[in-house]
């Protein structure tokens, strides 16, 4: 086993710019074990993608993040997390939300995604505003709290405890004691609205995830239990927050060091769909994906031996200069490629159509408000999350 060039995912190198760490890790050590924390890590493009892809070797069921795949096995079991699942229990889970999310359900949501952004947009300052704290942050939790059935006065408070649950403290992999209550407090009220549920129902997913029966693979079907659901919730909420918050918060800094690329947007909204794959690429919000390793396997040359958490790099792989032209080189126009930014294989982002939608219409709306724009970088501040990369505050002022 060899120990990896300073690679620590808890160290402050890693929360604000990793980059040139990860060219070192793919040049020198693609596949490499980390003494400190215990686990395996890949970093080139075609071993994430691929590792993605074998479920049978790198298992969901032990965890997704470092701090969960040093639990006990059993213990994230009675979490109930879809992503925490594998085949087939994932697949009968993962086919009922589906359908939330499919393209014709997403293409009904966009006059709703409209209102909750143009609204958002409304609220900011005229001259200059927090382009994460006063936007990129408050709508993605509306749209999807919308959608889950999250009464309006507690929409934001989902957003909170999610930052705090996933907040890291430097060299730390658990989650502090305030993240801990959070995520209490997080499950707690989903199981108080699904009991508010049952007896009022409405026309939301976690009325539907109620009523709905599931086969159990035994021939017979039975109704999801409280706990069932709440581990959706918990999880749609959380995506459905951070992602979109961190990829728009993304996209504001990168057109700021790059106004060429921000004029194609202003000159052309139909680039914004591209624009939201290159930012996605370049600073993807979801750093790395967490496995467990099942068993014996070859990457790079590297045996990767059974028993071990193993992390999927996707912020190296998607700079990969063994699979993109240019990889450092921020530029909206590059050729459509397989994109892994919302994940890959069997445990890809159920909510990726939506998210790129929220993005792309928080990017045109951003180029027609705000054509013309700076960012004081001085003021901006990256968080310190578990796997997770972005900004807490970009503020920004009109330009002209």
């Amino acid at each position: 086993m060899t120990e990896a060039i300073g690679f620590d995912p808890f160290s402050e190198e890693f929360f604000d710019d990793p980059y040139d760490l990860y060219r070192r890790m793919r040049d020198q050590e693609p596949v490499s074990f980390n003494e400190r924390y215990g686990f395996w890590a890949l970093y080139r493009y075609e071993d994430v993608s691929r590792a993605h892809k074998e479920w049978h070797t790198f298992s969901s069921s032990h965890g997704v993040d470092l701090s969960t795949l040093s639990k006990p096995p059993e213990l994230i079991r009675q979490l109930q997390s879809i992503i925490m699942m594998d085949p087939p229990e994932h697949d009968r889970l993962r086919s009922l939300v589906s359908r939330a999310f499919t393209p014709r359900a997403v293409m009904a949501l966009e006059p709703m995604v409209r209102e909750v952004i143009g609204g958002a947009l409304d609220m900011c300052d005229g001259d200059a505003f927090d382009a994460v704290s006063d936007f990129s942050g408050p709508f993605p939790v509306e749209i999807i709290s919308r959608m889950l059935g999250v009464p309006e006065p507690d929409r934001q408070q989902i957003r909170h405890w999610l930052d705090s649950m996933l907040h890291r403290e430097a060299g730390q992999m658990d989650p502090t004691p305030e993240g801990m209550a959070a995520a209490l407090e997080n499950v707690t009220y989903f199981l108080e609205l699904i009991a508010d549920k049952r007896k009022h129902p409405g026309d939301d997913m976690i009325s539907r995830l109620i009523e709905v029966e599931v086969g159990r693979g035994d021939g017979d079907a039975t109704r999801l239990d409280d706990g069932e659901i709440a581990g959706f919730a918990v999880l749609l909420g959380g995506a459905g927050a951070e992602t979109v918050t961190k990829l728009v918060g993304n996209a504001v800094v990168l057109f700021a060091r790059n106004p060429n690329e921000w004029k194609k947007v202003r000159d052309d909204p139909d680039k914004a769909p591209v624009a939201v794959e290159e930012i996605l690429r370049f600073w993807p919000p979801s750093q790395y994906q967490g496995r467990f390793s099942l068993e014996e396997s070859l990457y790079s040359g590297v045996t990767v031996p059974a028993g071990h958490p193993t992390i999927l790099v996707t912020g190296s792989a998607t700079r990969d200069e063994r699979f993109y032209d240019c990889p450092d080189v921020f530029d909206i126009d590059r050729p459509p490629s397989q994109a892994i930014g919302f994940g890959y294989g069997i445990h890809s982002c159920l909510g990726a159509a939506l998210a790129r939608m929220e993005s792309r219409i928080a990017i045109t709306e951003l180029a027609r408000r705000w054509p013309k724009y700076e960012v004081d970088e001085s003021g901006c501040q990256r968080v310190h999350m578990s796997n997770v990369a972005g900004y807490a505050h970009v503020p920004v002022r009109r330009v002209g």
